[in-house]
């Protein structure tokens, strides 16, 4: 799923494109896209682009009369710049809004249809897409101790919580905790100040290097490889690979349709965590120790 540094981008690409036109209509190839009927999608139409914002995940699209298309692209939602006019043809392309110097299309790869588009009237209707989370690059350390401080969570799931932090997901959470050297599975009241400390540092320095990265790979562009997992990240995706820092394999948890990739040697002080399924099945055969591997 694209997240805060690859929303970034995207949100950079259409200002360079957008603000202060015109979008002339928007067409809707899948039933399952459009998640409002009141105002019509019509209602967008003929209206000019005048703010772009980021809602954690989401991009909100600012029209003439306080319309508000927000796209969430979800985990296979993508966007490309097309010419003039282009044509909403294959599966795999979903919507297209026309302007008249190009076309945003708006595709999602896979089977499965999980991507979403709004059209909402007004700013009270528009903060019912914002899901609360501080953004992490404005805020102070005291506002992020007390947002983590808040609840009783693990570590990881405090990162990917979008009520507590704004645009953090599964890939970026997993580089700033091995960054900060701390457990996925750290309880975020039994943190230390000074751990705090290191994981607020971790996720500015790790989300700002990020969107300079994508800067630099993409150019003036739109994002072409949004990515779950990259060759330039240290853990995430990197099962089985050694760490860039200490050289231990990483190691993974599976559960849904996510997982968590971690290194023992920099995180866990060498302690192998427990997945849910394959522990319980190898039971005492399941490493405990990074020596036991």
């Amino acid at each position: 799923m694209p997240e805060l540094p690859d929303i970034t981008i995207y949100i950079e690409a259409l200002q360079r494109r957008i603000v202060g036109r015109q979008l002339e209509r928007v067409r809707v190839n899948s039933p399952f896209l459009l998640r409002t009927f009141e105002p019509p999608l019509e209602a967008a139409c003929s209206k000019r682009v005048v703010e772009l914002r980021r809602l954690g995940k989401r991009i909100a699209i600012g029209l003439e009369d306080e319309l508000w298309l927000v796209l969430h692209l979800m985990i296979a939602g993508r966007l490309q710049w097309k010419a003039p006019g282009a044509k909403l043809a294959g599966k795999y392309n979903l919507a297209a809004f026309h302007f008249e110097h190009g076309t945003l299309m708006l595709t999602e790869a896979g089977a499965k249809r999980r991507a979403a588009l709004y059209l909402v009237r007004g700013h009270d209707a528009l903060g019912e897409h914002e899901p609360g989370g501080i953004d992490v690059l404005s805020a102070t350390l005291d506002e992020f101790a007390a947002v983590l401080r808040q609840e009783n969570h693990t570590l990881k799931r405090a990162l990917t919580d979008p009520r507590l932090l704004s645009g953090i997901g599964n890939a970026y959470s997993d580089e700033i905790l091995h960054r900060a050297r701390l457990s996925p599975f750290a309880m975020t009241p039994k943190l230390r100040s000074d751990e705090i400390e290191r994981l607020f540092a971790a996720t500015r320095d790790v989300l700002t290097e990020w969107i300079d990265r994508l800067r630099r790979q993409t150019g003036e562009e739109f994002p072409r490889n949004v990515a779950a997992s990259r060759e330039e990240m240290a853990v995430h995706g990197r099962y089985g690979k050694p760490c860039p820092a200490c050289g231990a394999p990483v190691q993974r948890i599976r559960y849904a349709d996510n997982e968590t990739n971690y290194c023992p040697g920099c995180q866990t002080g060498g302690r192998i965590l427990a997945d849910r399924s394959l522990s319980r099945l190898l039971k005492d055969d399941w490493p405990r120790r990074l020596e036991e591997l």
